[in-house]
């Protein structure tokens, strides 16, 4: 995950759950941040034993350039920012009647914050915005991704092999199969690939395919209303 220059665009945490120091961190590397906190959530009982609970959010589009506010990383006092790419975890509640959570590591607002309070101060789909940042959400189920999910890093790499941001100092993350990269297949997204509406199938696609389906912002909050 890496930042782009962004002038090129035009409530508090329930006291139950953890905070953001709980968690493993390392800059620009949200994909594998979140796969370790869905880890640990499931471990400690904040989540499901099994993750069933959690779902892995990518968010990007084809040009790799979406707009988010309340970025820790931006300089600017709203604290938007241009990612290539962004990677969240949403908690379906335990308890029906509590809302859905957003955990962004990488967010100024409350850890972890209501999906709606979220997707209106992060994501911003009032904000008028060229089309060229319109953002994709590739919603995975995390016990899939947690199965699946490979990275040896080389996103991350220069074409001198150099460093692009330092790297977590723990091993490289290898799916069940052996797979040892595929990160590239949850990052690229086109608009063909949408899906036009939330039935049945959307949802039953996200609990079984590997990379999910790719909603629109529009959909988002609908697709998490409807899982039960």
């Amino acid at each position: 995950m890496a930042t782009l220059n962004v002038d090129a665009t035009s409530s508090s945490s329930p006291a139950a759950l953890p905070g953001v120091s709980r968690f493993h961190h390392t800059p620009c590397y949200c994909e594998e941040n979140v796969y370790l906190l869905c880890k640990k959530l499931s471990e400690d009982g904040i989540a499901k034993s099994d993750g069933s609970d959690l779902y892995v959010v990518f968010i990007s589009n084809e040009k790799k350039q979406i707009p988010l506010w309340h970025q820790k990383a931006s300089p600017r006092a709203d604290g938007v920012i241009l990612w290539d790419y962004h990677v969240i975890c949403v908690q379906k509640r335990k308890d029906s009647n509590l809302p859905h959570l957003v955990w962004d590591l990488d967010s100024s607002l409350p850890f972890p914050s209501p999906l709606a309070t979220y997707v209106a101060e992060t994501i911003r789909p009032s904000f008028q915005l060229f089309s060229e940042f319109q953002r994709f959400f590739r919603i995975v189920h995390a016990p899939v991704f947690l199965r699946s999910f490979a990275s040896d890093r080389r996103h991350m790499k220069d074409s001198a092999g150099n460093w692009i941001s330092p790297p977590p100092s723990y091993e490289v993350i290898i799916a069940e199969d052996g797979t040892d990269h595929n990160l590239n297949e949850y990052m690229e997204m086109s608009s063909a690939n949408v899906v036009k509406s939330i039935g049945p199938d959307t949802i039953d696609a996200v609990l079984n395919q590997k990379l999910g389906v790719l909603v629109s912002e529009s959909h988002l909050e609908e697709f998490f209303s409807k899982i039960s």
